[in-house]
């Protein structure tokens, strides 16, 4: 994956679930497998961090804290980031305005962390064929009005595997710094979001097209 150009490999040892019938992640267990997936692959690894009381083992082990949707408001656990020594890549949350956005990013940069990413991955709306909508608008907002550098993640707003290039492709044309694409060997035996995750055998694909429309535009993207 680190050959086809993939810059970061994110893996959740938390994860937050509607259901708690449903996979939750293997916790801190997981963590010593993110390292050793660092280890292997020479990519820094970026987890989500859900609650204050794993802060220390989530900081020891993450090359980037990631703040989930669920949890974009968060304040308290938003201010414990920012005095980690880490940089955080900050969700918007389901049904966040982009000013809400920015002020959950302002929460972390107030107690001293300013290595913060932004992240759009899809809105609540009342359209129901894909999984979020989402909100490309936003990215352009952010990219104005913020210095902060903003991101997409298609994966989680369509839900279906088909769309994640259409929606890549889009977010490289609107100016997104980066992308975060879920993949997995094998989707149908994934546990948790398989159907919106592409085949691992595709994700050279996928960069390869998305890495065409940044040369055309002239900009580098991760």
């Amino acid at each position: 994956m680190a050959a086809a150009g993939a810059t970061m490999l994110r893996g959740g040892a938390f994860k937050p679930r509607t259901s708690p019938y449903t996979f939750q992640g293997l916790g801190v267990a997981a963590l010593e497998i993110l390292r050793e997936a660092r280890e292997e692959t020479g990519l820094p690894i970026v987890t989500e961090l859900m609650d204050p009381r794993h802060v220390d083992e989530v900081v020891e082990t993450a090359d980037v804290i990631q703040i989930g949707a669920r949890n974009s408001q968060n304040f308290l656990l938003l201010s414990e980031v920012g005095r980690a020594a880490k940089p955080v890549l900050l969700k918007r949350g389901l049904s966040t305005s982009v000013e809400g956005a920015a002020d959950g990013a302002e929460y972390v940069a107030k107690e001293g962390n300013d290595r913060i990413i932004l992240c759009e991955r899809g809105i609540k709306t009342f359209e129901t064929s894909t999984r979020f909508t989402l909100d490309l608008g936003a990215v352009a907002v952010l990219k104005q009005e913020t210095h902060l550098p903003v991101i997409v993640d298609p994966s989680h707003a369509a839900g279906r595997r088909d769309l994640v290039l259409p929606l890549a492709r889009a977010a490289a044309a609107v100016g997104a710094d980066g992308i975060i694409v879920e993949t997995h060997p094998q989707p149908e035996e994934a546990l948790s979001d398989g159907p919106q995750q592409i085949p691992t055998s595709e994700f050279a694909e996928v960069a390869a097209e998305v890495g065409a429309i940044v040369r055309l535009m002239g900009k580098e993207i991760g």
